[in-house]
C-alpha cells in the first residue's frame, strides 16, 4: 500500500522552530521530486518548497527564504521542512506531495503524482 505520512507539526510560538518530516512507504521516494505545500485557515493552497530527486536543486517561495530548508534522506525515504523563525502567518496545514517530475519549475513541484494527508502548524503566542 502506498502512503506518504507527515509528521512534527504543533503549536509553537512566533520565532521558533518546526521540522517537518514526510516518510514515504510503497514506494522509492529517490525516483520522485518532493514538495511542500500549506493551506492556511480561509486561503487557497499553495506550494512553499521544492526539492529535486538528486537534492541538488532546490525551490522556495519568496516568504519562507531565508527561513524554511527542505531536505531529503533518500536512504530513509523521507523528506524534511526545517522551520525557523516562524511567523503567524506561517500557520496552516503542511502537506508533501511527490511527482515522477525530477525537477522542481519555477513555481515549485511540477503534477504531483502522490498526497500525503497533512499535519497542523500554528504560530501563536
Amino acid at each position: 500500500q502506498l502512503r506518504f505520512v507527515e509528521s512534527g507539526g504543533g503549536l509553537v510560538q512566533p520565532g521558533g522552530s518546526l521540522r517537518l518530516s514526510c516518510a514515504a512507504s510503497g514506494f522509492t521516494l529517490e525516483n520522485y521530486a518532493i514538495g511542500w505545500f500549506r493551506q492556511a485557515p480561509g486561503k487557497e493552497r499553495e506550494g512553499v518548497s521544492c526539492i529535486s530527486t538528486s537534492g541538488a536543486s532546490t525551490q522556495y517561495i519568496d516568504s519562507v527564504k531565508g527561513r524554511f530548508t527542505i531536505s531529503r534522506d533518500n536512504a530513509q525515504n523521507t523528506a524534511y521542512l526545517q522551520m525557523n523563525n516562524l511567523k503567524p502567518e506561517d500557520t496552516a496545514v503542511y502537506y508533501c506531495a511527490a511527482s515522477t517530475f525530477r525537477l522542481c519549475i519555477e513555481s515549485g513541484l511540477y503534477d504531483p503524482n502522490y498526497w500525503g494527508k497533512g499535519t497542523l502548524v500554528t504560530v501563536s503566542s
